[in-house]
C-alpha cells in the first residue's frame, strides 16, 4: 500500500518511496497490482476516491476506450442518495473481481474472436463442406479404333 499526501498546490508525495509523483505514476502503481492511499496533507481526510477518479478521467483524456459508458455513469449518479446505492456499490465490486480472478480466461476466448473475421469463418465453412480429398476425375475409356486393315 502506498501512501500519499496531496498538496495545496496539487502535488501528490509518495511517503512510501520519499518522493514526488504524477498521476500517471499512481496509474503505473495500479496497473501494477499496488493500492494506494490519499490524504490531504493539512487535515489528514481521504481524497483516495477523488484521485482515482482523476486518473480515470486523465486516461479518457488521453484517447483511452472508456470503461463506463455514459449511460453507466448516468445511473451510478442515479445510485447516490438511493437506498441500492449499497447494493449497487458491492454488486459492481463483485462483479470487477469475478472478472479478475477469470481475466485470464476471457481474454483468451476474445482473442480467439477476434481472430476469426468474416471471410475466415466463410472459408471453414465451405472447407467443411466440400470433401477433404475429392476423388480424382474419371478417365473416359477410349474408343479403341480397328486396325488400319480393317477400315475399308
Amino acid at each position: 500500500m502506498h501512501r500519499l499526501k496531496k498538496y495545496p498546490n496539487r502535488r501528490l508525495y509518495d511517503t512510501t518511496d520519499s518522493k514526488y509523483v504524477t498521476l500517471h505514476d499512481l496509474r503505473q502503481l495500479i496497473v501494477d497490482g499496488e493500492s494506494i492511499s490519499v490524504a490531504d496533507s493539512r487535515d489528514g481526510s481521504d481524497l483516495t476516491r477523488v484521485v482515482l477518479m482523476q486518473i480515470l478521467a486523465e486516461q479518457e483524456a488521453e484517447g483511452h476506450e472508456p470503461v463506463l459508458t455514459n449511460r453507466a455513469l448516468e445511473q451510478i449518479i442515479r445510485f447516490y442518495g438511493d437506498r441500492l446505492g449499497n447494493v449497487a456499490s458491492r454488486y459492481i465490486e463483485q462483479s470487477m473481481l469475478t472478472l479478475l480472478e477469470h481475466q485470464d480466461q476471457f481474454r483468451s476466448r476474445m482473442r480467439q474472436l477476434s481472430e476469426l473475421n468474416p471471410l475466415n469463418i466463410m472459408r471453414q465453412a465451405l472447407d467443411g463442406a466440400a470433401p477433404r480429398n475429392p476423388p480424382p476425375p474419371a478417365e473416359k475409356p477410349v474408343a479403341e479404333e480397328p486396325p488400319e486393315a480393317d477400315r475399308s
